[in-house]
């Protein structure tokens, strides 16, 4: 039976104030990105291709307002989707706004008039700065990459993710899990 949905944006708030720091043309150390490489929900997006060296080196390259020279795809993604915050630091917050107040409660109590048998007792969703995948389940956590997140520009309270409602996109997520 599943008891509780947790909403984790602690990597959010750390790239919040690394884009926030980098508009400002405030150098961001690299202690600082090494911190958010080495972050757990990071490192769920890291495979053969892009691990912490390459957070260190597209964050790094835009701290220091370099052009990332890489032929990596995942590194070019994650520095353009990086980039685009950065562009728009109104719509950046646009984005993150209704997350943080995103109540998942009622999802939780959906969940289990549909699925009595749910194997977990705790959901964690986090949101992570990712680059190629849109949603990653492993265990009892569900990672969503914060770039594929849309708000509705006509009403801030709601906000998409691949074009469904998030909160009906997690919903049927999480109904997916074993």
């Amino acid at each position: 039976m599943l008891k509780r949905i947790v909403l984790n944006l602690e990597l959010l708030e750390g790239m919040l104030y690394f884009w926030q720091a980098t508009k400002d043309k405030e150098k961001v150390g690299e202690a600082y990105i090494m911190s958010i490489a080495g972050k757990d929900a990071m490192k769920e997006v890291y495979d053969s291709e892009f691990g912490m060296e390459s957070v260190r080196v597209v964050l790094s390259a835009i701290s220091n307002r370099e052009l990332l020279n890489s032929t990596n795809k995942k590194e070019r993604r994650f520095w353009n989707n990086n980039m685009w915050m950065l562009e728009d630091m109104t719509l950046m917050q646009q984005m993150i706004a209704p997350l943080k107040k995103l109540n998942l409660d009622n999802i939780a109590k959906e969940i289990n008039e549909s699925k009595a048998d749910f194997p977990y007792e705790e959901i964690e969703i986090v949101f992570f700065p990712g680059h190629m995948d849109a949603n990653k389940i492993e265990n009892n956590k569900l990672y969503l990459n914060f770039f594929l997140v849309k708000p509705d520009l006509f009403n801030e309270e709601v906000v998409l993710f691949e074009d469904k409602e998030v909160k009906d996109y997690i919903k049927n997520l999480i109904l997916s899990m074993n």
